[in-house]
C-alpha cells in the first residue's frame, strides 16, 4: 500500500467521529446513554445543524437541474433568467453534461465580476478563474503542481499551527515536508512575521520551502487578520520567492465590529507593480461556508495570478484528468457570485436571509465566547470570524497521566469522555496542532441558539465534574 496515504490524518472524521457514529447507532438500538442524542459539533455542516438553505439558490438549481419548472410560475423570473444562462452555457443545455475542466465558462465570468465588485474595481480575469470541487479540490491540486524535488531539496510548505487538517493531510499525501508556523494565542492568534521568518530558516537546513499557507478568517481559531498584517505577509512571500495560498472561504463570516476581511489579492494589486506583478497568488472560496452552507454541492473557485503561461498549461492539463467538477456545484456557486440584483424580485428576501444568518451566526460567536469564558479552566479567545471556537482547555497532571497510560493524547482522552458522558462530538486540538503543554477542542458555533446553550452548559458540567476527578 501506498505508505503516503498510510500517513494521512484527518481529524476532523478521525476516531472521535467513528465512536460518535458507534453511539448513535447504540442510541437507535435503545441502548440507555445519559443523553438522548449526539451532537456532532465537530464540523462545519450548517445544513446538518438545521440552518435552512437560501431560496433564491435552491431555486436556480432546482431550475438547472429540472428545466421543464422553467415553465412553473412558482419560480422568480431573475432566477429563470439565471438558470437559462448557465444551461445555455452547458452541453446540450443540460446540468447532466460534462463542462470544461477549468468550469462552465459563464460561470467562471460572474466569478470575475463578483471579485472585481469585492475588492473595489481591480480587474480580473476569468482565464485565472478555475472551477474547483469544493475549495479542497483546489488547494489540493495547487499543492501537487508546487511539489518536487528529493532529500533537502523536497518542497516544504509553510502552514499556520493550529491548522486546518485538509493541508497536513496533502501535504502527507504528497510526501511534501510540513513547515509549521505558531499563530500568537494570546494576542487572538495573529500572525507575527517574525515567526515566519524562523520557521523559514529553520526549514531550509532540511527542505526547501517555497508555498506559504494562510486561513483567513482563521479555521480553527477564528483570528481576521489585519490589513497591515496582510501587507507584510505578502512582503515577506516577495522577498522570499514564496508562493502564497490564501484560503478565505470564511470572508462573509466576520463578526466583530473591529475587524474587516481583506481579500489577498486586493492588497496584493493595491502594494504596487513590483508585488502585484511578480508574486504567485492562489486564492480561495466556496460555497460550503459562508451564509450559504452548502456543503453537499462541493462548489468552489480559485484565482491562480502571476502563474507562468507554460505552469498555467500543465496545471489545466491536470485538471482535465478529473474532467470536471460537479456542474450543480458550479450552478451553485454561480449563485453565490451572483445575487439577485436590487431592482430584481428577489433580491429582498435573498438578503433578509443573508441577514439572517449571518447575525445568528454572530450572536452565537459572541455568546459561545462569553459562557466558555465563565468556565474555571476554560480560555476562549474573541471568535472574530469563521464559524468555530478553538478554547483552551486545562487538563490536570492526573488525566494527562491517565491519557497516557491509554497511549492516547490528553486532549483526545478529554474529548472522548466528552463524547460519552454528554454526546457532544468536538475535535481535539492536537488534531490541529498547538504548542506543547497546551490543549484544546474544536467546536462549531452552528447550532440553534437554544441547542448552543444546552451544549455549552452541557460543556461546563463535564469539565467541572473532570476538573473534580482529576485534581
Amino acid at each position: 500500500m501506498n505508505p503516503q496515504v498510510r500517513a494521512v490524518e484527518y481529524a476532523v472524521r478521525g476516531a472521535i467521529v467513528l465512536k460518535a457514529g458507534e453511539i448513535e447507532r447504540e442510541l437507535q438500538q435503545g441502548i440507555k446513554k445519559p443523553f438522548s442524542e449526539v451532537i456532532k459539533a465537530n464540523i462545519g455542516d450548517a445544513h446538518a445543524m438545521g440552518q435552512q438553505p437560501i431560496t433564491f439558490l435552491r431555486q436556480v438549481v432546482a431550475l438547472c437541474t429540472y428545466p421543464d419548472l422553467l415553465d412553473s410560475p412558482r419560480f422568480p423570473p431573475d432566477a429563470k433568467d439565471r438558470a437559462r444562462r448557465i444551461l445555455q452555457s452547458c452541453g446540450g443545455q443540460s446540468l447532466g453534461s460534462y463542462s470544461a475542466s477549468q468550469g462552465v465558462s459563464c460561470i467562471r465570468e460572474d466569478v470575475a465580476r463578483y471579485i472585481e465588485r469585492r475588492d473595489g474595481g481591480i480587474p480580473a480575469d476569468p482565464d485565472n478563474i478555475y472551477l474547483t470541487t469544493g475549495a479542497s479540490d483546489g488547494i489540493a491540486s495547487i499543492l501537487k503542481i508546487l511539489v518536487s524535488g528529493e532529500g533537502t531539496a523536497r518542497t516544504g510548505v509553510m502552514i499556520p499551527i493550529p491548522q486546518y487538517p485538509l493541508y497536513s493531510a496533502a501535504i502527507s499525501e504528497l510526501n511534501a515536508v510540513q513547515v509549521n508556523y505558531y499563530l500568537d494565542e494570546e494576542h487572538c492568534w495573529a500572525l507575527d512575521v517574525s515567526e515566519l521568518r524562523k520557521a523559514l530558516y529553520r526549514a531550509k537546513e532540511y527542505s526547501n520551502p517555497k508555498v506559504l499557507c494562510i486561513i483567513n478568517p482563521g479555521n480553527p481559531t477564528g483570528q481576521v487578520q489585519s490589513r497591515r498584517c496582510i501587507e507584510e505577509v505578502i512582503h515577506f512571500a516577495w522577498e522570499e520567492g514564496l508562493f502564497l495560498l490564501a484560503d478565505e472561504v470564511y470572508q462573509d463570516n466576520v463578526y466583530s465590529e473591529d475587524c474587516q476581511f481583506h481579500s489577498f489579492k486586493k492588497v496584493l494589486h493595491e502594494m504596487g507593480p513590483e508585488y502585484s506583478g511578480t508574486v504567485e497568488l492562489a486564492s480561495f472560496h466556496s460555497t460550503s461556508k459562508g451564509y450559504m452552507g452548502e456543503c453537499g454541492y462541493r462548489g468552489g473557485y480559485m484565482e491562480v495570478l502571476n502563474l507562468h503561461p507554460d505552469i498555467q498549461a500543465q496545471l489545466v492539463k491536470m485538471l482535465s484528468v478529473r474532467l470536471c467538477p460537479p456542474v450543480s456545484g458550479q450552478a451553485a456557486m454561480d449563485v453565490v457570485v451572483n445575487p439577485p440584483k436590487p431592482d430584481e424580485e428577489s433580491h429582498q428576501q435573498f438578503i433578509q436571509e443573508k441577514e439572517a444568518v449571518l447575525s445568528s451566526l454572530a450572536h452565537k460567536a459572541r455568546l459561545t465566547e462569553e459562557l466558555f469564558n465563565q468556565v474555571p479552566g476554560i480560555q476562549c479567545n474573541p471568535l472574530q470570524g469563521a464559524m468555530y471556537a478553538f478554547p483552551r482547555i486545562f487538563i490536570p497532571p492526573r488525566a494527562v497521566e491517565k491519557a497516557e497510560e491509554l497511549h492516547t493524547a490528553p486532549d483526545m482522552f478529554y474529548c472522548m469522555r466528552l463524547l460519552e458522558e454528554t454526546g457532544i462530538c468536538v475535535v481535539p486540538g492536537s488534531g490541529f496542532g498547538q504548542r506543547d503543554g497546551t490543549y484544546h477542542f474544536r467546536m462549531t458555533i452552528l447550532p440553534p441558539v437554544e441547542k448552543l446553550r444546552r451544549l455549552l452548559q452541557s460543556v461546563k458540567d463535564f469539565h467541572v465534574r473532570f476538573l473534580d476527578e482529576f485534581s
